[in-house]
C-alpha cells in the first residue's frame, strides 16, 4: 500500500482527461481517518496542497464516512456538510465538487474529487467518469496489494517445499493475467516486474553459472510469458485461453513462437528452459 499516492496521481490525471473539469485533485489516506490531499490539477492557488481532511469533516470527509460518492453544486451553502475546511475551498473559488471514496476490502483507501468554479449542478456524466476513475483506482490498488502479498511470502520448511513451490507458480501465473487487465501503465509494469522478481526467486543458490560465450537470453514477449506461466502449473490451451481471456488458436500461436525461441520440442522442455532462463518461478 505504499505506493496509493502514485497510483492516485494517476487517476487524477485520468479523471482531468476524460472530464475535462477545470480542477481535479485527490489524496491516498495518511492514517485511519485522515486523507492528505497531494495531487491537484488546475489548481490556482496551493491552498488545498497537502490540506488534511478528517474522517466525516467536509465533502471528502463524509464521502470517506459513507463510503458514497457525494457532491454539492454551491460548496459554501450547503447544508449537508460540515463547514471546516470553507477558507481553503473558497481560496481556491471552488463551488460545484463531486467527492468519490475509493474503498479497497471494505477500507476507504483515498477520495478523488472533481470540481467547477461555477455554481452549477454536475452532469451525470461528469459524476458518473469520477465514479468509473474510482472504481479503476480501486481494481489497481487490490491488484498491487495481490503483489505485495506475493512478494512477501517466505520460503516454507524443506519438507513441502516442492508442494509451495506450485502455489508461488501459480500465484505468478495470476498476476501476470491481473498485469494484462490494469489500465494504469505504471502499475501493470510494476506488476511486471513483480512477476519476474518471483521468476529469479526460483533459480537457485546453487545452480551451475551460465556460460559468459553461451546463447544469449531468449526474449520473450508478455503474452507467451503470460502462456507459458500457466502451461507451467498444468493447465491445458483451453484453460490458459480463458484464464487469460484469449482464445485457444491465440494462446495456442503464443505457446508454438514460446517454443520455437527456446528451441523446445514439447510443452514441458519450454517451460523448463524458461525456468532455466530466469522467465518462470
Amino acid at each position: 500500500m505504499g505506493d496509493d499516492a502514485g497510483a492516485v496521481r494517476s487517476a487524477v490525471l485520468t479523471l482531468h482527461r476524460a472530464t475535462g473539469l477545470p480542477m481535479v485533485f485527490g489524496g491516498a489516506l495518511s492514517g485511519r481517518d485522515r486523507l492528505r490531499i497531494t495531487e491537484l490539477v488546475g489548481n490556482t492557488t496551493d491552498s488545498l496542497n497537502g490540506l488534511v481532511v478528517r474522517h466525516g469533516n467536509g465533502l471528502g470527509g463524509k464521502a470517506m464516512a459513507t463510503g458514497r460518492p457525494m457532491w454539492v453544486s454551491n460548496y459554501p451553502c450547503a447544508a449537508s456538510i460540515s463547514h471546516d475546511y470553507d477558507k481553503p475551498v473558497g481560496r481556491e473559488g471552488l463551488l460545484s465538487i463531486v467527492a468519490v471514496p475509493v474503498v479497497v476490502r471494505r477500507r476507504v483507501r483515498g477520495v478523488l474529487y472533481g470540481a467547477l468554479r461555477e455554481p452549477l449542478s454536475l452532469a451525470d456524466r461528469i459524476v458518473g467518469a469520477a465514479v468509473q476513475a474510482a472504481r479503476d483506482l480501486e481494481q489497481d490498488l487490490a491488484v498491487a496489494d495481490r503483489a505485495d502479498e506475493a512478494l512477501a511470502w517466505r520460503p516454507p520448511a524443506p519438507q513441502d517445499a516442492a508442494a509451495r513451490w506450485e502455489e508461488v507458480r501459480a500465484v505468478h501465473a495470476e498476476l501476470r493475467a491481473l498485469a494484462e487487465q490494469v489500465a494504469d501503465a505504471p502499475t501493470r509494469d510494476r506488476l511486471r516486474a513483480m512477476t519476474l522478481r518471483l521468476a529469479a526467486a526460483g533459480l537457485t543458490p546453487d545452480a551451475p553459472p551460465e556460460p559468459a560465450a553461451g546463447p544469449p537470453r531468449p526474449v520473450l514477449s508478455p503474452r507467451e510469458v503470460d502462456v507459458l506461466s500457466y502451461v507451467a502449473i498444468g493447465c491445458t490451451n483451453a484453460d490458459a485461453a480463458a484464464r487469460l481471456g484469449l482464445l485457444p488458436e491465440t494462446v495456442k500461436s503464443y505457446l508454438r513462437s514460446a517454443m520455437r525461441k527456446l528451441d523446445a520440442h514439447t510443452r514441458l522442455e519450454a517451460v523448463a528452459s524458461a525456468r532455466r532462463a530466469g522467465l518462470l518461478p
